[in-house]
């Protein structure tokens, strides 16, 4: 591994920790403050910005997303999102640690499944693979438009804080995908209003996921999500082949055991957090993600 690829790895995964840390710290405000509504934006707006706390998490997120950019520099879109789906690991520590929560069976499954694909991406990671190319626009844009549309559906049809958080994911995923072809510099940087946009939006589905169900059911779906579907995203659109071999078939089971354990989070939903003694109402309650600039809500 290169100097440059070995660089983008570390800023992944420190990236992956702020960000998760801080979705931890603004699901923990956001469930227990009254109703947000895109009815009423600048209320909204004001109660969470109004809290020191959510404010707090809201900063470590962008300076987990700034970083993400920075890994995006570095090394190809898989890759990265190989190194930050660990999130999902550090999101049930937290929840598990910091709240009477007792994780159920299809929450373990669905965790070691996610745990166990960020393993074996780690380990596909040892052979050769092609580091890519600038995607088509056109390309990109298709994917960018059939995510919102797929979000928009998400968030419609499917109940609770799963379908915001699905609705997120899909978002947050597509962004990435944005920025990917932004950093590649050229016409290419007109996708920053297409970064702007998708984050946005995700950071409305999950604010008011956070209002609606768990943090593994809304964050960590989906943290998921957008870390399996820039991969797919990195292979598909930017040319970032397999590793050759038994190598090659490892990175496939990865990004299965990944996408498993979010179907199994996201049909996990309904249950909420409850504080552990002694820690406060704002920080018992967990969840995960970030976006690059202040936005409405729901």
């Amino acid at each position: 591994m290169s100097g440059s690829l070995a660089a983008g790895v570390v800023l992944a995964l420190v990236s992956a920790a702020a960000l998760n840390w801080g979705f931890f710290v603004q699901h923990g405000v956001a469930s227990g403050l009254p109703p947000l509504s895109v009815r009423r934006p600048v209320a909204s707006l004001r109660l969470l910005f109004s809290n020191l706390r959510w404010v707090t998490g809201f900063l470590a997120g962008l300076a987990g997303w700034a970083l993400y950019v920075g890994a995006l520099a570095l090394a190809p879109l898989s890759l990265v999102q190989a190194a930050s789906a660990g999130g999902i690991g550090l999101l049930a520590l937290l929840v598990d640690r910091t709240t009477q929560t007792v994780l159920t069976r299809r929450d373990r499954i669905g965790v070691a499944g996610a745990v166990a694909g960020l393993v074996l991406l780690g380990i596909s990671l040892a052979g050769t693979s092609s580091a890519g190319r600038q995607a088509p626009p056109v390309a990109v844009g298709l994917w960018i438009a059939c995510s919102l549309a797929a979000a928009a559906l998400a968030a419609w049809r499917i109940p609770a804080g799963a379908g915001f958080g699905i609705a997120a994911g899909l978002l947050y995923a597509a962004g990435d995908v944005a920025t990917k072809a932004a950093v590649g510099g050229g016409a290419a940087v007109a996708f920053t209003a297409a970064v702007l946009v998708c984050h946005g939006l995700a950071f409305v589905a999950l604010q008011l996921g956070f209002q609606r169900g768990s943090a593994l059911a809304t964050a960590g779906v989906s943290t998921l999500l957008t870390n399996a579907l820039p991969i797919v995203a990195g292979m598909v659109l930017f040319r970032e082949g397999l590793p050759s071999g038994a190598l090659g078939a490892v990175r496939v089971a990865a990004f299965a055991g990944v996408v498993a354990g979010a179907a199994l989070l996201a049909s996990a939903d309904g249950r909420r957090e409850v504080p552990a003694e002694g820690a406060t109402a704002a920080s018992a309650r967990a969840s995960l993600r970030a976006a690059p600039a202040p936005r409405t809500l729901d």
